[in-house]
């Protein structure tokens, strides 16, 4: 349960560093398409405050709820959330939802969220939730790099910190728990599936996600250490920010400079389903028994439904649904307890268009 001196230390220190910090401000709000859109999204950081004021008549429920989450008198549990851009693929869009659905009022919490691409603006944004005292951030950085400095700040100002979706370059005393997912594996899951392909050539173009992310770090590092140990032929190898149309532009160059290849490995979704695009409009087949082996990761509904008709090959599953992990780790915090595992690996598979079926589609389809 919180102390009350943790509430006065953070007092203290949102007032040292208000005083002796210029101000940390947020983006202004914007809007997005859905997961399946292939519009860039804007990266400039975006903070919405969610607070939700129960009516009198939802008193005594609202109690509960807090109790449930781990309150003695009805306050509300402050959390602060940091994630990356919604819109960035339709992960991120389950993923944004899921958190949404559990840091509720009526769950007992008072949730802000705060998103962006950069990990810059993702520091700034925990600093200002760092003076504005939550009792915890939550946060899925953009980098893995750069978080040791305000995370310290986190733990002096007695603000708990629980990692989720992807890990960080820090010690894990600066945080109380990770819920991710094992991206390496991810990677090394993806990269064995396609030797195991035995193609007569490997000639693979290669589309990375945002540089400096543990999910672009582990599917690009597994596919790297194959490439090398095989011989394999990286046709070309460039971010396309898990962006649809940035990926339909590599392809399609590489297509027009009259490069030979025969595999498209995407590390999401969306980059497929724009590599898929390209390869289309200049009717170059792809699927099972074709000319290009199309390989995404995440698990879309959609995008298994395409593995399902054989138009893709393979997709890696990522796990978006981390909230009631989040929510068990708080509740034990809060009841004076220790997780009983620092670190949580989501369970995560393969999926291979020729074993893939309906029931697959239905039950891991995000």
């Amino acid at each position: 349960m919180r102390k009350f001196g943790k509430r006065i230390l953070a007092t203290v220190v949102a007032t040292t560093m208000a005083v002796g910090l210029t101000a940390c401000g947020g983006g202004a709000a914007k809007t997005g398409s859905d997961s399946g859109a292939a519009e860039t999204p804007d990266t400039d950081t975006v903070v919405e405050e969610v607070e939700e004021v129960a009516e009198t008549a939802d008193t005594a429920s609202e109690d509960t709820a807090a109790a449930d989450a781990g309150t003695s008198s009805g306050e509300k549990i402050k959390v602060g959330i940091i994630n990356n851009d919604p819109n960035e693929s339709g992960y991120r869009t389950a993923n944004d939802k899921d958190l949404k659905a559990m840091f509720t009022a009526e769950n007992g919490y008072e949730a802000s969220f705060a998103y962006s691409l950069k990990n810059d603006e993702q520091i700034t944004a925990a600093e200002k939730f760092i003076q504005d005292g939550v009792d915890y951030l939550l946060l899925s950085a953009a980098d893995t790099s750069g978080w040791d400095g305000v995370l310290k700040d986190a733990q002096d100002a007695g603000i708990q910190v629980i990692l989720f979706d992807r890990t960080i370059d820090a010690s894990d005393s600066l945080y109380a728990a990770s819920i991710v997912s094992d991206m390496n594996k991810e990677g090394e899951t993806a990269a064995n599936w396609l030797k195991d392909q035995n193609l007569s050539e490997y000639n693979i173009i290669h589309l990375q996600g945002v540089m400096g992310s543990a999910a672009q770090q582990g599917r690009s590092g597994a596919l790297d250490t194959l490439a090398q140990e095989n011989g394999w032929k990286i046709v070309t190898q460039q971010t396309a920010e898990w962006n649809a149309e940035k990926a339909e532009q590599i392809v399609k160059s590489v297509i027009d400079s009259g490069e030979k290849f025969n595999v498209i490995y995407a590390e999401n979704d969306d980059m497929a389903k724009g590599a898929v695009a390209a390869l289309d409009k200049a009717n170059i087949s792809h699927g099972v028994d074709k000319d290009v082996v199309v390989m995404g990761f995440d698990c879309n509904k959609w995008a298994l439904e395409e593995l399902l008709n054989k138009n893709w090959n393979y997709d890696g599953q990522c796990n978006p649904f981390q909230a009631k992990y989040i929510d068990e780790v708080i509740k034990t915090l809060e009841s004076g307890g220790t997780p009983a595992e620092k670190t949580i690996i989501m369970e995560e598979k393969g999926f291979d268009a020729s074993t893939i079926t309906q029931e697959d589609v239905d039950n891991y389809g995000i």
